[in-house]
């Protein structure tokens, strides 16, 4: 069981209305506080080939170790979990990698991954790769991960304006991928959550066809029900014209509970 938090978790996700088969792959754990996604690359059945196996290795990973992380909670557990989480990723990185080198068809193949993983007041981000996670906050939408993209280093430098960024032919060029290459630099962040947070994890599927403003109204239309939230999200972006596959995460924060957690722990962490 999750370490003192509950969540209320939808996932979707949708081939579109052009691609002809469905490369994103989706895993959520309510009870375990995590979910995943991943969007493949690769061509023919290689793309879907590396999100399974990212998003598979990444969930056996974290069931096998989060039980005894949270049954013996000590103040050095913080960073056991982001260390979980990143391992998990690398571990990902390589059994795509040995799967590609075992089997000639699958050469190329590669994956962006979005993990979060929620404890008490807290989540765990790690991300590679252009897919997205957002926190509706309060009726405010934030983007709380940076594309590893082409187009970001663009719009970092200057180069180009957010605004233009929209309509570049560049959009999916991504920098980083798992499975690719045997040194993988995973970003990690830790968020504080709140109670009533909305999070959203989606594929480019989603972000390349909606803008903020479309998200944010949908979510406040439909948060009440995840479920409603999840699908419409889905069914407007292919509205928009749904060129890739659609994949959506949503996770909300139901409740928290750090009663249990010794003061001392928590002064501790305040000035780590």
């Amino acid at each position: 069981m999750a370490y003192h938090v509950s969540l209320e978790c939808v996932a979707k996700t949708d081939t579109g209305m052009v691609r002809s088969h469905n490369e994103d792959f989706i895993a959520v754990s309510p009870e375990h506080g995590f979910v995943v996604l991943a969007d493949g690359m690769g061509g023919y059945s290689a793309g879907e080939v590396a999100s399974s196996i990212a998003a598979t290795v990444v969930q056996e990973t974290l069931e096998e170790r989060l039980p005894l992380i949270f049954k013996e909670w000590t103040r050095q557990s913080d960073r056991q979990l982001q260390q979980l989480v990143q391992e998990s990723v690398a571990r990902a990185n390589l059994s795509i990698i040995d799967a590609a080198e075992s089997e000639p068809q699958f050469q190329g193949m590669g994956t962006t991954v979005v993990v979060g993983l929620f404890y008490q007041d807290h989540l765990i981000l790690a991300h590679v790769g252009d897919s997205r996670a957002y926190r509706l906050r309060e009726g405010e939408l934030t983007q709380i991960t940076r594309d590893h993209s082409l187009l970001q280093e663009q719009i970092d430098a200057g180069l180009i304006t957010p605004e233009a960024a929209l309509h570049s032919p560049n959009r999916n060029l991504i920098t980083r991928a798992v499975g690719v290459d045997r040194e993988l630099e995973i970003e990690i962040h830790e968020h504080t959550t709140r109670v009533g947070d909305i999070y959203l994890l989606c594929s480019d599927g989603l972000s390349d066809m909606l803008a903020d403003e479309d998200i944010t109204s949908t979510l406040a239309e439909f948060g009440s029900d995840l479920e409603s939230a999840c699908g419409t999200l889905i069914q407007r972006a292919n509205t928009h014209g749904g060129k890739d596959n659609i994949s959506v995460i949503l996770a909300k924060v139901a409740a928290v509970d750090v009663k249990n957690e010794r003061l001392l722990d928590r002064v501790l962490k305040w000035v780590r």
